[in-house]
């Protein structure tokens, strides 16, 4: 999909208005689901790290604690500090890795016993989700989820680069 090119001064002023008006509206949206995902994990008794490496478990795992170090951005030892809370919080165990050439090498997995805990505190945001969903076309959110993803892509190499330094 290729955007076409503005036709004068105006086209340029609207364009530019309107990628500034959806910078914007990412950073606002950013910081709400920030917002969002801290009184979550505030009603589970997460700190807001405890959380996203949760997710991150969830999402990617099973994960060694360095590779799940690495995907957060995290030093090891803090990552240390944050799977045990996890853990007593009966939301991963740490099971041994028989694969492994080093004995002691451990994978992270979630349990997944509390996440209906966490369907709950997302319904309400699930639930206007799908009602904004509904005033779309497929081709609409089509498109829509391209530019999210191209977006989080995006993000995630932004990261990266700084990430390296």
């Amino acid at each position: 999909m290729t955007a076409t090119a503005p036709e004068d001064a105006d086209d340029v002023r609207r364009r530019r208005r309107v990628t500034v008006a959806i910078k914007e509206s990412l950073r606002e949206l950013s910081i709400q689901l920030s917002l969002l995902n801290h009184q979550v994990g505030a009603h589970v008794d997460l700190k807001d790290v405890d959380f996203y490496c949760l997710d991150l478990i969830n999402r990617y795992g099973p994960l060694s604690p360095s590779a799940l170090a690495r995907r957060a951005g995290l030093h090891p030892a803090t990552m240390t500090g944050i799977l045990d809370r996890l853990q007593r919080g009966g939301w991963v165990i740490r099971e041994r890795d028989p694969d492994a050439a080093d004995r002691r090498a451990v994978t992270v997995r979630a349990l997944r016993d509390r996440n209906g805990e966490l369907h709950r505190l997302y319904s309400g945001m699930n639930a206007s989700m799908d009602q904004i969903c509904a005033g779309y076309t497929d081709a609409e959110l089509e498109l829509l989820a391209d530019f999210l993803h191209r977006t989080t892509h995006a993000g995630q190499g932004a990261t990266d680069q700084l990430a390296a330094g």
